[in-house]
């Protein structure tokens, strides 16, 4: 079976209505349910900065990802190590199993599902000990598109951990498949070098009574923009999706997020939060979810927290809850941005703590909550370093 090149929503539409026409203009969508999604790179017009999914993005900086001038001149490696009940393979775009986790929704998504020409399928089954997969960027000067799946099988409880770093430009698809009543609990760092730009859609497909726990941690790159779109395949499924992030100057992190709830009697639970310090740093969070007509009994809460350091740094923050039915167990959101509590700072001083002290610890309690997701000890204390790490080079 081959992956279609146009997906349903597009095949039905009038030619007129194809392409950035169809949601991806400068005229927003209505509702999250009419968002454009296809495999056709070319049935997305090429962004200008004015689409409001683009419009904090700053599309010079995406190294002619956006537009169709990145060369894709090499290949980004993906490493998993062999584990009892974790099979990786090699498979091409062919393989019936890709794209089971979602559709892009972007250009940028779309040109890298066109442009992979392997993908590393990951398979978990039982309970496995937990699993570390590597993805090292093209180098510098160089960029790749990628693609990712993981999957579980049916009540299968596992642990990955997807590290994502080196140099260079990277566009990936990563889906996350869930098998009805398993358990996952997935981490991914972006833990680039200086000079990487990456923009990954990341798609994920959560069974019937599926669990899955998710955490985000961006540190590196020049510019990191991520969208994650989170779907429903029965009742019972439970999303949870926390992350953070810290950008420092001239840095850019984007984060996008739709949680689609189109099945009755799931959850989901979403929090992020960014720290910022430097000239030109600049963090993006949008956060969308959609609770469908069909979708009753739904339970779902999504939280961004923004803490600027510095007063060149800037931060944009973006809930979005849209309800198309009366029957839910409970819905809300909420967005902060806010600069160091001064309260705080004088209570540390008052116990002579120094201030410079005193706002690392600040910043390391604004992080806290999220870190203890971390279940792996040794990868909590390690991403606990570079933190510290990022704050003793910018003088927090």
């Amino acid at each position: 079976m081959t992956v279609p090149n146009t997906a349903p929503e597009v095949a039905g539409l009038a030619p007129e209505l194809k392409g950035a026409k169809k949601g991806q203009g400068e005229t927003p969508i209505a509702s999250a349910s009419e968002r454009f999604t296809s495999y056709d790179v070319e049935a997305f017009e090429v962004p200008g900065g004015r689409e409001e999914n683009w419009r904090f993005t700053p599309l010079r900086r995406l190294r002619g990802l956006h537009d169709g001038s990145a060369a894709f001149d090499a290949a980004a490696a993906v490493e998993v190590p062999a584990t009892q009940g974790v099979t990786a393979e090699t498979v091409g775009r062919d393989d019936p199993r890709i794209g089971e986790g979602g559709v892009p929704a972007d250009r940028v998504a779309a040109a890298a599902w066109s442009a992979f020409r392997e993908a590393t399928l990951v398979t978990l089954d039982g309970t496995p000990e937990p699993v570390t997969i590597t993805v090292t960027g093209p180098g510098e000067g160089r960029s790749a598109a990628g693609h990712l799946q993981l999957r579980t099988t049916p009540n299968t409880q596992a642990t990955v951990v997807v590290e994502q770093r080196g140099s260079g430009v990277l566009a990936d698809n990563l889906e996350v498949v869930l098998g009805d009543g398993s358990q996952l609990t997935l981490v991914v760092t972006e833990e680039w070098a200086d000079d990487a730009v990456h923009a990954g859609a990341r798609h994920l497909s959560v069974g019937r009574d599926a669990t899955l726990r998710s955490t985000a941690v961006a540190l590196g790159g020049d510019l990191v923009r991520v969208t994650e779109t989170v779907t429903y395949r029965g009742p019972g499924g439970d999303a949870e999706l926390v992350g953070l992030g810290y950008a420092d100057a001239g840095q850019h992190l984007e984060q996008r997020l739709l949680v689609d709830h189109g099945v009755a009697h799931c959850r989901s639970n979403v929090l992020y939060k960014n720290a910022l310090q430097g000239d030109g740093a600049h963090a993006v969070w949008v956060g969308d979810v959609l609770i469908r007509a069909a979708a009753e009994g739904t339970e779902t809460f999504e939280f961004n927290r923004n803490l600027v350091l510095t007063e060149k740094a800037r931060a944009d923050s973006i809930p979005n809850l849209e309800i198309e039915t009366g029957e839910i167990a409970g819905a809300g959101h909420a967005s902060a941005t806010g600069r160091f509590d001064d309260e705080q700072l004088f209570y540390l001083q008052s116990r002579g703590i120094p201030e410079d002290v005193a706002r690392r610890l600040v910043v390391r309690g604004f992080f806290g909550e999220i870190l203890a997701k971390i279940t792996l000890p040794e990868l909590r204390e390690r991403l606990n370093a570079a933190i510290e790490a990022e704050l003793a080079v910018t003088g927090v």
